[in-house]
């Protein structure tokens, strides 16, 4: 027997770039916002940024949506990311935590945040490194911090620690919410659900999975075993 589907309270950004996707995603009341990056954006056969980013602006005209900057020099990252948010209210700028000599963007993310740039503070993994972003964004404009929580699981690290730490280094802020970023399975939804994480960026493919929230054990695995026999008998198998 199918039991009805939980339905969590965090809230979910859609993540990805392929714009049929998207367009699709738009009328899903489950999708409260969408972010992208530029490796999705290569995946996806991006050519053209600024006219990716119009198009899925146009589409997507009432919910936060996070571009990012794709410069490693911090003045060409400042030039970029005002240009990025001019792009609408609704606009927040990625800024990755360092570039890839590993300094620390956190000045320039004070200084756009100070300027009411919409920042979106990237790719981190520690609780020491939300502690640096939240001193970045205190008394800024709105904000998101996104921790990467799938890649502490890669590491075999359990993340929870990690996210109830920085929900906590965050909850003086007003306007800074908390993203988990990189999830890897449904059960990520839940646990961020579970902590009261703010939000949760999910694929394309992740999204897919949802209808899987509270399946029934004994019906999900007698679907199981259908798919291997019918998979075998499709093959033509013998022995």
């Amino acid at each position: 027997m199918t039991t009805e589907p939980v339905r969590p309270t965090v809230r979910i950004f859609a993540d990805g770039a392929d714009m049929a996707s998207i367009r699709k995603l738009v009328d899903d009341p489950r999708i409260a916002g969408f972010t992208t990056n530029p490796t999705l954006m290569r995946k996806a056969a991006v050519d053209d940024y600024v006219r990716f980013a119009h198009e899925l602006l146009e589409a997507v005209p009432d919910r936060p949506v996070s571009f990012e900057v794709f410069s490693d020099d911090f003045d060409e990252m400042a030039v970029q990311a005002r240009r990025i948010s001019s792009w609408g209210e609704h606009v927040y700028v990625k800024i990755p935590i360092t570039n890839t000599e590993g300094a620390s963007s956190l000045g320039l993310v004070r200084r756009l945040s100070g300027e009411g740039v919409k920042v979106n503070v990237t790719a981190l993994l520690t609780a020491a490194q939300v502690e640096q972003a939240a001193a970045a964004l205190a008394g800024g404009a709105p904000a998101f911090v996104s921790v990467f929580a799938g890649r502490i699981a890669d590491t075999g690290r359990e993340p929870e620690p990690v996210m109830v730490r920085a929900l906590d280094t965050l909850a003086p802020l007003d306007g800074v919410d908390l993203i988990w970023a990189s999830p890897r399975e449904v059960l990520n939804i839940v646990q961020a659900d579970r902590i009261g994480c703010h939000i949760i960026t999910v694929t394309h493919d992740l999204l897919a999975k949802l209808w899987l929230l509270n399946r029934d054990l004994d019906e999900f695995s007698l679907d199981t075993v259908k798919m291997f026999h019918r998979d075998a008998a499709a093959a033509g198998y013998s022995l």
